[in-house]
């Protein structure tokens, strides 16, 4: 068996503070009984000095291992609080009942005051010692702090309780090289006002100046309640001041006491996107989920291997991750297996293109729920290659919904885009096809076909953002075709989530329509991922406008003229009236 190391440091600490203690509880016990006669020793009986002695280790003995029980030698009193405080008072009151308990039992006599005084005596003592202590190592660590030359000039964006702990972590640790110069609150009372030393300056309003006078390097924003749309405008004042912005991710970080400096994160493009957080409702996911076997086509694709974590962590009683791709459901694969290793979990690698491949792997799963995300996507390639579009998207679509049929499938859930709303390109048209044979199918079907459609999410695979981040580490220049065009955004785990909401909503042929909120332009995406970076667009990276690629609109749309719209119990996903379809026509042309 391993020996454990002994904290030579620490066991002199303790050491330390026990022979210190020794010394205070003699001391308090002569002050009490000097106290009770008025500083008068001749006063003094000398059976009380009698029992002092005779008594006297016992007592200090008691009182020691009362102040171990309530871990007066464990606490870091560097940082000590309220609750050491409360901790010494409750050791200090106890140990003098101890002592009281001691001196009476032995049949022995002290003044009934000589305890209360010597309570008070203790306490004080006690408590001033570390106290002391806390306040040498604060001024010293003070003093080492200013006494460095460089410290990173930090400005911090909230007074409240999250920006005070901040504070206090950046100031009282020996390791951070940063400064808290200024504080800024929206909050008027707060404004003049100090928080451990620090004044607030002003509101939002001030942030620009405030740098200037400060030399801010840093911004911190540290509001855990506000959400995004209350914290863009603040966002798009910090970024045109050149400094590296940081952020407190959310309100959980104050549930879980988890404010720190480690959980600052960069500010990232979503948060420049003005959208509050999107909530679903985690019960009725659970329900629709927990103990289904689940299917996920393209399981190793970005939306793909997002539905499968998500999925994986509402208890499924099987996971079937099918994607074409090796080495995408490869990596998917071992994520799930480390985060939980007790998930039933089978990766198959095959192609929806394959019709026996397809009809094998539900014939023998028999999954309750598909999740068909496999798909080619990509707009310009697409344009170039249409036929593979065809045969990927419309035709290996055409065999799963066949499978899912014949295997008797309880809900089939199809990921679209809005690139199949009135479409302009191959891409967009073969989703749209996709969507026609799922609601033909759900018309003679006892499965329940729907379709999901969103816009543009951040990051994807072949997404503009990830290509902005090239750009931009290269030096440009950022790409963008055309000044005017827009699009919607949302980050992958939203769409999934909702994606997973709208599935308990099915009762088939719906189209599903995520609300996107409001749309982006990519020039202003642009420009806000160049300051991000710590750059000024057109000086330091330059900005160039392509044109439109082949099959690419100026602007999406999420809803034909046609569908109408109808509101489900989640305000941001929507149904689309289905669109009578001409089976014959259709299945002819497949």
């Amino acid at each position: 068996m391993k020996r454990k190391k002994i904290n030579y440091q620490l066991l002199l600490r303790r050491v330390c503070l026990i022979v210190l203690d020794i010394f205070l509880i003699i001391l308090s016990s002569l002050m009490a009984l000097a106290t009770r006669f008025e500083f008068d020793v001749r006063q003094i009986p000398e059976e009380f000095f009698s029992v002092l002695l005779d008594y006297g280790v016992l007592m200090i003995f008691v009182t020691l291992i009362v102040f171990g029980v309530f871990r007066i030698y464990s606490s870091l009193w560097e940082y000590a609080g309220l609750e050491e405080t409360f901790k010494i008072i409750g050791a200090v009151v106890f140990s003098s009942l101890c002592d009281m308990a001691i001196v009476v039992g032995m049949g022995k006599h002290l003044p009934r005051s000589y305890y209360v005084i010597r309570t008070f005596y203790l306490i004080a003592l006690v408590g001033g010692s570390r106290f002391f202590y806390r306040l040498v190592r604060l001024r010293y660590r003070k003093h080492q702090h200013y006494s460095i030359k460089k410290k990173k000039k930090i400005m911090l964006i909230g007074a409240g309780e999250a920006g005070r702990t901040l504070i206090q972590e950046i100031q009282n640790s020996r390791y951070l090289d940063q400064k808290v110069c200024c504080v800024i609150d929206d909050n008027r009372r707060k404004i003049g006002r100090y928080i451990l030393g620090i004044r607030v300056v002003g509101d939002r309003h001030a942030i620009k100046r405030s740098v200037e006078r400060y030399g801010i390097e840093q911004i911190i924003i540290a509001i855990p309640s506000a959400g995004s749309r209350k914290l863009r405008p603040i966002l798009d004042i910090c970024k045109d001041t050149g400094c590296e912005l940081k952020i407190l991710p959310g309100m959980y970080q104050l549930v879980t006491g988890e404010v720190n400096v480690s959980k600052l994160r960069p500010v990232n493009i979503e948060d420049l996107l003005g959208r509050e957080e999107i909530n679903v409702n985690i019960d009725e996911i659970m329900d629709y989920v927990s103990g289904k076997k689940i299917l996920v086509t393209g399981g190793g694709g970005s939306i793909g291997s997002e539905l499968c974590r998500q999925i994986a962590a509402h208890k499924p009683e099987r996971l079937i991750i099918f994607d074409i791709y090796e080495n995408n459901a490869y990596d998917i694969q071992q994520e799930l297996k480390m985060k939980y290793p007790n998930l039933k979990l089978t990766v198959l690698i095959g192609s929806i293109r394959d019709e026996e491949r397809v009809d094998t792997v539900l014939g023998k799963y028999r999954p309750d729920i598909i999740y068909h995300a496999a798909a080619h996507k990509h707009v310009p390639l697409m344009e170039a290659s249409p036929n593979e579009a065809i045969k990927n998207n419309v035709l290996g679509t055409y065999n799963l919904v066949l499978a899912a049929d014949r295997w008797k499938v309880k809900k089939f859930v199809q990921i679209s885009t809005d690139k199949a709303v009135n479409p302009t390109n191959i891409m967009g048209a073969s989703k749209r096809v996709c969507e026609m044979i799922i609601q033909s199918f759900n018309r003679h079907s006892k499965t329940d076909f729907v379709a999901v459609r969103f816009g543009n999410v951040l990051g994807s695979n072949g997404s503009v953002i990830p290509l902005f981040k090239k750009q931009i580490a290269a030096g440009g220049p950022v790409t963008v075709t055309d000044p005017e065009i827009i699009r919607y955004f949302m980050t992958i785990s939203e769409a999934v989530s909702l994606v997973l909401q709208a599935g308990v909503y099915a009762r088939g042929g719906e189209i599903f329509v995520l609300d996107m909120g409001e749309p982006v332009k990519i020039l202003d995406l642009a420009k806000n991922m160049i300051r991000l970076s710590g750059y000024t667009p057109e000086k330091d990276i330059a900005i160039e406008f392509t044109g439109l690629r082949p099959g690419e609109k100026l602007y999406e749309e999420l809803l034909m003229d046609e569908e109408g719209m109808t509101e489900t119990p989640n305000k941001l996903i929507h149904i689309g009236h289905p669109i009578d379809v001409d089976e014959d026509k259709l299945y002819y042309a497949l």
